[in-house]
């Protein structure tokens, strides 16, 4: 099982943009200390639900401030970005970085946001197979043009191209010290063989999977899926057999199924304590007010009505759901989802506490009290 810590970089009422940004930094740097496997960066625009409104360059930040462990989005706006410009950053990302990004993207909402960005409704609402495509044939190619609705342009080179021989950076030679008396550094935890002759399919990839739309676009280009926070486990299993369905009837294979099975995230929520009760507590005093006060500064573009979740209630839901309780419990939580539905990689908010000490402290004892149990 691969566990990572889930970051929104949530601005908690009463914060600042920059007390929340920081509590990510530090929450990044402590998940590396804890041994866990990634951490999940998120992205949005004008709302204090989030403020980080660039997962990928807030990606590259980490990348330099971390050694071994693997830093994704979830999930860069598809919407709201130029598929070539994303796929550029991807590129870069995952060369200079020994393989240790992972691009995840999705369709966002019917936000302010496209508007602002002036790619407007159909961008959301019809244009993401179209942007997905051509992000994903410029992370495999080598030439790309353009010629859908949304994108025509004249064929032009990749680069830097993503899907070449990958290369360990050096850093004793980039850092001009002595390789037997410099530091030394851990390169890549996963995923290669980084000798020169590697082949390197560029960044993985996953989508963020909300609805059967979005299911069957993963499923048809080979692409793992990211499940939200509100999927209980019966939902996760609803959306993997549509998966499978989907996957079918495009004719792919099955060995390659059970290999990218293996690699969809459920995101999740976890809060360790030494009570069951005070896990919940702790996590019912802070995370209502935070959604009433981000959830509720959405703006559609359209103007359209929108429902929004009781704040109360649906952090009622996300302590029944997840890894809210003692260590033990937490392990067991995650422990039943695997089996009940195959799915044994997480990105859990740890940062649910709002509070940047809590958060490092609840970040450690997942990985101190909760991964052993794993196995």
């Amino acid at each position: 099982m691969r566990v990572g810590a889930f970051l929104l970089s949530a601005q908690f009422p009463g914060q600042g943009h920059a007390e929340a940004l920081d509590r990510t930094l530090q929450a990044a740097t402590a998940a590396e200390r804890a041994g866990l496997d990634a951490v999940w960066l998120a992205e949005h625009h004008f709302v204090p639900y989030g403020v980080c409104p660039d997962a990928a360059t807030l990606a590259a930040l980490l990348l330099g401030r971390t050694r071994r462990i693997g830093v994704g989005t979830a999930v860069s706006v598809l919407p709201v970005r130029h598929p070539v410009a994303l796929g550029e950053q991807a590129a870069l990302l995952h060369l200079t970085s020994g393989g240790r990004f992972t691009l995840g993207v999705g369709r966002g909402g019917p936000w302010i946001d496209l508007e602002v960005f002036g790619t407007g409704l159909a961008a959301y609402e019809e244009g993401f197979p179209e942007r997905l495509d051509l992000l994903l044939r410029w992370l495999r190619g080598s030439r790309v043009g353009g010629s859908g609705p949304q994108f025509t342009f004249p064929e032009v080179p990749v680069v830097p191209r993503a899907a070449e021989p990958a290369r360990v950076p050096e850093l004793a030679g980039w850092l001009g010290v002595d390789q037997a008396g410099g530091p030394q550094f851990s390169f890549p935890r996963q995923r290669q063989d980084t000798s020169a002759a590697a082949p390197s399919a560029g960044p993985p990839v996953v989508v963020a999977c909300t609805s059967p739309n979005g299911v069957r676009t993963a499923a048809e280009r080979g692409l793992p899926m990211l499940l939200g926070m509100h999927s209980g486990d019966e939902d996760k299993q609803e959306m993997l057999g549509l998966y499978r369905t989907a996957w079918r009837a495009a004719g792919r294979g099955e060995e390659q199924l059970a290999r990218v099975e293996r690699e969809h995230v459920a995101a999740g929520v976890v809060q360790v304590d030494d009570r069951a009760a005070a896990a919940r507590a702790r996590l019912l005093r802070s995370m209502p007010a935070f959604f009433e006060h981000g959830l509720g500064a959405h703006r559609t573009v359209d103007g359209r009505e929108r429902r929004m979740r009781d704040p109360h209630a649906y952090t009622e839901l996300l302590c029944d759901l997840h890894a809210v309780g003692t260590p033990r419990q937490c392990a067991d939580r995650l422990l039943a989802t695997a089996e009940r539905t195959g799915i044994r990689r997480f990105a859990l908010l740890a940062e649910g506490s709002g509070d940047r000490a809590a958060t490092l402290h609840n970040i450690a004892r997942l990985g101190a009290e909760v991964l052993p149990q794993l196995g």
